[in-house]
């Protein structure tokens, strides 16, 4: 690992977009949804912040926590157990002024001693529905050189049809730019327009006293989202810059976009944008490595460290753990950590959660654009 340090500190906010996904983060969220066979959600994220030489990450978290803390522990695979920053977990009630959050501005209030104590002159916060493998001095270097205010990461692409299509009732917040030269000079909010967009990543990076300093005046009026109702109500004060990237992303933003992220890494050049030029990290499961039975058959696969296949598995994704039986087929999947596919069993077009069985001789078939979902420990 790097161990260059940074003159940033990360900030994560892993319950975003929570609600796109209902299924996916029952008794999770967003941070820790298994992906890429053998990772969470926050292993890029975190491994990318620590690859530049950020080793003072605070996670700030909501809700469904229990599962990101098992995963994440003291930070050690990440080269995070330090003793002046490190890993630093804040779930609700951790202290007296830590609630329950609704936006940006009251989680950022809330850790307002902390942020006033920190020897790091620039804040860079992002969410956890990304996945990525990014240099983020590219970005502070880039802020830093334009003298901004403010700096936000975003991609041109058209605007994924999940958000669109988000009930009314309970809509998350999404963002496109308008830009004059690398200036922002307009903030769409929930644009519904079809076409290429600048659509944001809500990756920021602000210095750090700026950042408490402007908190704590939109704080005092009642103000929630840090978008919305800070920059867009003052674009014409503050220097807002933007930051295109071109790279390789993956973005979940509903069951749909989580398993098709999934099957686009059983391209390999898609699999090697995402994991260089750096490693990621995570979780360390001592499994035996994976065992193909005599007659089994794998074609076009993703699979992790203990599985057990005597049976047929194509297109398919498959995480630590999982069996599947003799006789059974498993094509066009995504099967999660110790999923049991019992002998002459037959999925296809299948998300499976943890610890499910499909038992014998049973078949489960969606298709290309639904795909049958098993929550946690279901026996089918």
């Amino acid at each position: 690992m790097l161990n260059s340090k940074t003159e940033a500190l990360g900030i994560i906010f892993p319950n975003s977009y929570d609600a796109m996904v209902p299924d996916l983060v029952s008794e999770r969220l967003m941070a820790s949804i298994p992906f890429a066979s053998r990772y969470r959600m926050c292993d890029f994220i975190l491994s990318s912040m620590v690859h530049s030489g950020i080793d003072n990450i605070s996670i700030i978290v909501r809700k469904n926590y229990h599962s990101l803390l098992d995963h994440l522990g003291a930070g050690r695979e990440w080269d995070l157990v330090r003793k002046n920053g490190g890993l630093n977990i804040v779930p609700p009630f951790a202290q007296k002024q830590v609630k329950v959050f609704e936006g940006r501005i009251e989680a950022l209030e809330s850790l307002r001693g902390y942020l006033l104590k920190q020897p790091q002159k620039y804040v860079i916060m992002t969410d956890a529905n990304i996945a990525i493998n990014f240099d983020f001095n590219e970005l502070l270097d880039a802020h830093i050189k334009s003298g901004a205010d403010v700096t936000m990461m975003y991609r041109k692409q058209e605007i994924p049809k999940a958000f669109i299509r988000q009930s009314r009732d309970r809509m998350d917040l999404y963002y496109a730019l308008g830009m004059n030269g690398d200036r922002v000079s307009k903030i769409y909010i929930n644009p519904t327009e079809e076409g290429e967009m600048n659509f944001s990543m809500n990756i920021y990076v602000v210095e750090r006293e700026f950042l408490i300093h402007m908190i704590d005046d939109a704080y005092v009026h009642g103000h929630t989202y840090f978008v919305r109702d800070l920059l867009d109500k003052q674009i014409d004060r503050l220097d807002i810059r933007g930051f295109c990237y071109d790279g390789y992303v993956v973005n979940i933003h509903d069951t749909q976009s989580y398993f098709e992220e999934n099957m686009r890494l059983l391209q390999e050049e898609n699999l090697n944008a995402l994991f260089s030029p750096n490693q990621i990290y995570t979780k360390i499961r001592d499994d035996n490595p994976t065992r193909y039975i005599n007659g089994s058959k794998a074609k076009n696969v993703m699979v992790a460290d203990g599985c057990v296949i005597e049976g047929e598995v194509e297109n398919s994704v498959l995480f630590r753990g999982v069996h599947v039986g003799k006789g059974a087929k498993v094509k066009n999947c995504v099967l999660m950590q110790d999923t049991v596919v019992e002998d002459n069993a037959s999925v296809e077009y299948v998300i499976t959660d943890k610890n499910v069985r499909v038992t014998e001789g049973k078949s489960l078939t969606g298709n290309e654009s639904y795909q049958v979902y098993v929550s946690k420990g279901q026996v089918v």
